[in-house]
């Protein structure tokens, strides 16, 4: 069976990079307790991991993001909610998301976190699609920096939510002879 996407971070890249995030992470974080804020869905391979190679005392918090596009007074408008931030004042804390693509989710976070008066507050992202950023937000960790493409594989989800357990990220090759492109039917014989 073919794989369903074309890697372009194989596993063992993203392991020695995770791991290298999780040394500066501890030295960085020297002498203090991290409190990682994890944005669910496409981040839980990425913090797991994470997690892992901080030398550090590590508190972990989950937060769930919903984007929404809505309607006010004749006008389309994206809304971000997220769930009940969690108490982190006087903490030092790294947000922790896989995919930092325009940036108005993590800047909205980030204020959103901020609120809590915390000591510090970091962010660490895997894939930084830098040429798509609309705000001018900065991961002070990351692991790699991609073209704007549709990336899946090691927890960020594909088309249906596929693809979240390969260990590596790929994108969607490019249809070649003889492939079925969307709205086409392939005789089978």
């Amino acid at each position: 069976m073919k794989a369903a996407l074309k890697t372009v971070l194989p596993a063992s890249r993203l392991s020695k990079r995770v791991a290298e995030l999780g040394h500066d992470t501890s030295l960085d974080f020297a002498g203090r307790t991290v409190d990682l804020v994890v944005v669910l869905e496409n981040s839980f391979i990425f913090a797991a991991d994470l997690i892992r190679q901080i030398s550090r005392p590590v508190v972990c918090h989950f937060v769930r993001v919903d984007v929404r596009d809505v309607k006010q007074s004749g006008h389309d408008r994206r809304e971000i909610f997220f769930s009940q931030p969690p108490q982190l004042e006087g903490r030092d804390v790294l947000l922790v998301d896989a995919l930092l693509h325009t940036g108005i989710t993590q800047d909205f976070l980030c204020r959103r976190l901020l609120e809590a008066r915390p000591r510090s507050l970091r962010l660490a992202v895997l894939v930084d699609k830098r040429e798509d950023r609309r705000v001018d937000v900065k991961p002070d960790y990351f692991g790699f920096s991609v073209a704007s493409k549709y990336v899946a594989g090691y927890g960020l989800a594909g088309s249906r939510g596929w693809f979240r357990n390969l260990p590596y990220i790929g994108v969607r090759p490019s249809p070649g002879r003889g492939a079925v492109r969307r709205g086409q039917v392939r005789k089978v014989r």
